[in-house]
């Protein structure tokens, strides 16, 4: 009634090599990922203190860097930027503030990521 084969059947299904380079590999992207999820953190924090500063309707520059301060003082983890940093300018009777700066992510010992980031009031 049942007939066997004197092949055998070709077995398909994932080697434990295979199985192991994808291990690492989404190892290493998730590595990667927890070390730029703060950087990125940062940045959209500070760009958020950023806006709220221009539309608060400081008009000079003192003004807007020791707001600056005062706002870095209270949020957590906004290390990478001081008011100094901050360029203050006027665009059409309005206050822009931008700022730029770079962000080093040690990955393992000799390498590096190194984040661009820049942004400016969009208000």
């Amino acid at each position: 009634m049942f007939r066997t084969s004197t092949s055998a059947r070709r077995q398909s299904g994932v080697t434990l090599i295979g199985l192991l380079f994808w291990a690492v590999l989404l190892s290493s992207v998730a590595l990667v990922a927890m070390k730029v999820f703060p950087a990125v953190t940062e940045y959209r924090t500070i760009l958020t203190m950023v806006n709220k500063i221009a539309d608060s309707g400081g008009t000079t520059v003192p003004e807007i860097r020791s707001a600056f301060e005062r706002a870095a003082s209270v949020e957590y983890g906004v290390t990478s930027i001081t008011s100094k940093d901050l360029e203050v300018t006027k665009e059409d009777d309005r206050v822009v503030i931008s700022f730029a700066y770079d962000k080093e992510i040690p990955l393992f010992e000799p390498v590096y990521l190194l984040i661009k980031f820049e942004g400016r009031s969009t208000r």
